[in-house]
């Protein structure tokens, strides 16, 4: 497979370094040169979030429990996540980056994709506007970020991740086969861990096995689909379409417990608040969504998630909260105490109101009375706080 030769396209990653750690290391200069790990605070359950460099360089990194990673460095400073406080420092990025293109899209809160074809005029060289992208940021927040530059979004994130970290790499259409071949196939979109053992036991490593191995050979072990898509992506090949205000997949919430839960009366409370967050969420954003995704995780880190499809979008907490608690007592779940629970939506419908679907008193509300109901909700929980004013679910734990 050869790439053909046409014009491209030239799409910048950019990815803040640390986030997290570094936002915390900026205001409390304190902290600057020692270990940081963002996340659960030690002597509690849960992971660490983001971990700062010098906390790498001891092992701990972000999903790890936070037990690990205390015993891997005592002395590292844990701390607490402050969002509003990364929020800020996101939107002043997401700013900077707007006055080098207007064509910029957010992977997430310290992502971005930023189409920078044409700029060579106002900007110079690719790696001149890599090196301005990164200047930019750093003059107006202090903060560092690695910079991938390529012909596609793939080359752009994986030059990004190359020389992490405040790294900046510029790949060539010419230079992408190259760049690709020595890299191991864990590098590429889409892998997880039961593809990768596939690939194990094919033998295939890197990423020129991959490109060598013969298509035939990989979709009797993948799929068609699965197939096409690493062989594609082995050759470089991916989407050089950068999307502005690409809206976010999925909305989710989710608590892990001090201890191991059996008790479903507290499993149903704490589910029903999820969903009261991730509905206020959606609402905020103006998103109703279709999917509902239920996460269980047991001891061990033995995780299960259900998903239900409704028939109509929604973003009242009451439908969200009824779909969860349904697959929960549907899921063919294991009988084990539960360490961890959360819940999502996804499958965002645009053509279709959002329809609620009202279990107070079993009576439903006419939509309008029950728009009102909910933005009531919305603007005493932004005065007061969670918890202040909560719409009645009924308690049906055992069916």
């Amino acid at each position: 497979m050869r790439r053909p030769q046409q014009k491209h396209r030239w799409i910048a990653h950019m990815d803040l370094d640390a986030f997290f750690a570094s936002c915390e290391q900026l205001e409390h200069p304190e902290y600057r040169g020692r270990p940081v790990a963002v996340g659960a605070l030690p002597g509690h359950r849960g992971v660490v979030a983001a971990a700062s460099y010098e906390a790498r360089k001891f092992g701990i990194r972000s999903a790890m429990p936070v037990s690990e990673a205390y015993r891997r460095c005592p002395d590292a400073v844990f701390l607490r996540p402050d969002m509003e406080k990364y929020r800020r420092a996101s939107r002043q990025v997401f700013q900077i980056l707007e006055t080098i293109t207007p064509v910029v899209e957010a992977a997430s809160i310290d992502e971005a994709y930023l189409d920078v074809s044409g700029l060579d005029k106002l900007l110079g060289t690719p790696g001149e506007i890599g090196r301005e992208i990164k200047r930019r940021i750093f003059t107006g927040t202090g903060l560092t970020a690695s910079v991938g530059i390529g012909p596609n979004r793939l080359i752009a994130k994986l030059g990004s991740e190359y020389r992490k970290p405040d790294g900046l790499t510029v790949i060539t259409p010419e230079q992408v086969l190259d760049f690709l071949a020595p890299m191991p196939v864990a590098n590429l979109r889409g892998l997880g861990p039961q593809t990768q053992k596939i690939f194990g036991r094919l033998g295939i490593r890197t990423v020129e096995q991959l490109r060598t191995a013969p298509l035939s050979r990989l979709e009797e072990h993948l799929g068609k689909k699965a197939a096409a898509s690493f062989h594609r992506q082995a050759f470089g090949f991916a989407s050089d379409e950068v999307v502005p205000e690409r809206r976010r997949k999925s909305i989710s919430k989710e608590t892990t417990f001090a201890a191991d839960v059996r008790d479903n009366d507290v499993l149903h409370d704490a589910l029903r608040g999820l969903a009261a967050d991730v509905a206020r969420t959606a609402r905020r954003e103006g998103l109703s969504g279709s999917v509902v995704t239920l996460k269980i995780r047991f001891e061990g880190f033995e995780t299960h998630t259900r998903q239900y499809r409704r028939d109509t979008p929604t973003h009242d907490e009451r439908a969200i909260f009824k779909t969860a608690w349904q697959l929960f007592l549907g899921g063919k779940l294991p009988k084990k105490p539960v360490r961890l629970i959360g819940v999502g939506i996804s499958g965002w419908e645009e053509d279709q109101p959002a329809v609620t679907q009202a279990d107070l008193f079993d009576q439903p509300l006419e939509k309008e009375d029950n728009q009102r109901v909910l933005q009531t909700i919305d603007a005493v929980t932004e005065k007061f706080g969670k918890g202040m004013l909560q719409l009645g679910v009924p308690r049906k734990t055992d069916s």
